[in-house]
Parts: C-alpha cells; structure tokens; sequence
C-alpha cells in the first residue's frame, strides 16, 4: 500500500519533511515495547505506536520499516523528527487510535 493511501485512510498528517508518497508499505506492525518491534517487525513495514522519541528513528531504522505512524495524536519529540529526516523514515501521525488505524489498514489490504 502506498504511503499516501496510508496518509488518507487514517487521516494522517506527515510530520518529516521526507515523504514519498509512492513509496510502499507491504505490511504493518503495531507495538510500543521497542524490544519486541525490533525482534518481530518486518522489512517495509508500516509500524503504528504510541512512542515518539528519538530511540523509535533508531528502531525503524534497523527494521527497514516505510513509516512511522505515531498514533493516538501524540506529538513527535523534534529531536526525533531531525534523526527521521537525516535517516529518510517517514512519520506519520494520526489522532486515531492504534487500534482503530490498524482496524483501517487491514480492511483495506494492509
């Protein structure tokens, strides 16, 4: 599923100044304990979590994660959105839900 089709099913809001929109995510991933996303998320995956400091840029960058979707409307650290920009990882935040963008996704083929 293609970034921008992500950004307009969850009615997200790009926080990096980095954004390919037609970049793809092949999957999606939801979890907040970094141990576990690093251990079990996927290559290319669309990762949805509450965390917003600057150890989720280091995280998605060892996974090769498509994006970022910090959910439930939580503001990004800047330090973080610096380190997301320098290392071209999308974030994406949503005032929805974890849940409820998972929900979202997965109906429509995520």
């Amino acid at each position: 599923m293609k970034l921008k089709t992500i950004l307009d099913l969850i009615e997200g809001e790009v926080m990096t100044t980095y954004f390919e929109g037609d970049k793809e995510a092949t999957t999606g991933f939801v979890g907040d304990l970094l141990s576990v996303v690093m251990g079990k998320a996927s290559e290319d995956c669309a990762w949805v979590t509450i965390q917003s400091h600057i150890n989720v840029i280091a995280v998605a960058t060892l996974v090769d994660c498509a994006c970022i979707i910090v959910s439930e409307g939580y503001s990004i650290d800047a330090d973080a959105l610096i380190k997301a920009n320098l290392e071209e990882i999308p974030i994406i935040s949503t005032k929805l839900s974890s849940y409820e963008a998972c929900a979202i996704l997965a109906r429509n083929g995520l």
